[in-house]
């Protein structure tokens, strides 16, 4: 599989990299296509992008940081086709698994980003509680697990689950976009979006501004700090930490991505972490959230230490060899975006003709990307999406009020 290194530097050499201050459109003089400018670099933004540019637009896509430096590079990558079902993103949810699982065949998932799928499992883990004796070992359990761990029920099955290298997938894609379907990546920021007569306008801080056709605004949790989009949605941040992990005995832990009830030792309220093992022979652990005020940078984002301390404390437990003798490869926090009602907002901002929004998908972003990126695709250039029904998704639900939790 290649290295993070790999595709982050092939990425670098061919992103067309400007002045947030210069006044002008990577696109001008491309008048038969349509000029579609992407904001956001995360996994949405990307995909968005990528479809766009697929099916046609010129597409420009403008990040702040680098492409997927918050949440898409720091999330688990988990995929789960039914997890979803019964809920308003049913249909997205099986829709963007099976896309998940073309795009892995189009650009080699497996080696390029760690596509595979897994087995899941369930499993209870009391932190007071010791190993129990080999020949007590519960034989649904995967052979490397070696601490306390009870009640093991398989909850996804390698037809129902699977996982990416989120930022892999991530930076994979855009640079795809890039080399084959000449979209071109801008890194400033956005400071404002107008529309007028059918063309859009996004203003960049420190003057100048790109024009378009139409403007997609997947900016994640940030949709909060862009005036234009808070004053009709609010979406806010759930801060959650994760550490990645790279253990002496990694060739021994098997591709099952653990979903834990942990009770403390000190008696306080058990917790849900989760597990991943990936083909990197990393395995990442993540869990602890709480909402707290999103930075204006993403670079900015610290951990909370006693939340990551919690974590390795978790992964020690499950298997000893993530414990002292394990690399630690990264300590880290990301802010979800969510929505009032849990619900993903996607659609045409009221209002604001040729402006569109892609933001809200919490802990699903890695897993429903693909498909809100077809879909939006779909409803920029051709008025509607055949991928999945965005009606359930529309920001007008929030117009007036609706849409808010009571």
């Amino acid at each position: 599989m290649k290295s993070p290194f790999s595709v982050s530097s092939r990425l670098v050499s061919i992103i067309t990299t400007v002045r947030a201050s210069m006044d002008d459109d990577p696109q001008k003089l491309d008048t038969t296509k349509k000029r579609v400018v992407v904001c956001g670099g995360g996994v949405i933004g990307v995909c968005t992008a990528y479809f766009l540019s697929k099916k046609g637009a010129a597409v420009t896509l403008i990040e702040q940081s680098s492409i997927a430096c918050a949440a898409s590079g720091k999330a688990g990558g988990f995929l789960a086709l039914d997890w979803c079902d019964g809920s308003p993103i049913s249909s997205l949810a099986h829709a963007s698994f099976n896309l998940h699982r073309s795009l892995a065949e189009e650009l080699n998932g497996g080696e390029s980003y760690g596509y595979r799928p897994l087995n899941t499992l369930s499993l209870s883990v009391a932190e007071s509680e010791n190993p129990p004796p080999p020949h007590s070992r519960k034989s649904t359990l995967p052979p490397w697990i070696d601490g306390p761990a009870k009640s093991p029920k398989t909850i996804g099955t390698t037809e129902t689950t699977a996982q990416v290298h989120p930022q892999l997938f991530t930076r994979t894609l855009i640079e795809k976009a890039v080399a084959e379907y000449g979209v071109k990546v801008v890194i400033g920021k956005v400071k404002s979006v107008e529309t007028s007569g059918g063309k859009v306008r996004v203003g960049m801080e420190g003057g100048g501004g790109i024009d378009g056709d139409a403007v997609v605004l997947a900016l994640g949790p940030w949709t909060s700090k862009f005036t234009l989009l808070s004053s009709v949605i609010r979406v806010h941040g759930v801060k959650a930490h994760s550490i990645v992990l790279e253990p002496k005995e990694a060739n021994a832990i098997t591709p099952d991505a653990l979903f834990l009830t942990y009770s403390p030792a000190n008696g306080g309220q058990p917790m849900d972490p989760e597990i991943y093992p990936r083909p990197t022979g990393e395995v990442y652990v993540c869990g602890m959230s709480s909402e707290e005020e999103i930075p204006d940078d993403p670079e900015e984002i610290q951990p909370n230490m006693d939340s990551i301390g919690v974590l390795k404390r978790v992964a020690e437990k499950v298997y000893s060899h993530l414990g002292g003798e394990a690399r630690v490869k990264a300590e880290q926090a990301c802010f979800l975006p969510s929505t009032d009602d849990g619900v993903p907002v996607i659609g045409e901002v009221p209002g604001m003709k040729g402006c569109f929004v892609a933001t809200g998908h919490s802990c699903w972003g890695i897993l429903n990307g693909p498909a809100t990126g077809a879909a939006v695709a779909e409803l920029v250039l051709d008025g509607c999406s055949t991928v999945v029904d965005l009606t359930r998704f529309s920001p007008g639900r929030f117009v007036g009020g609706r849409g808010r939790r009571r």
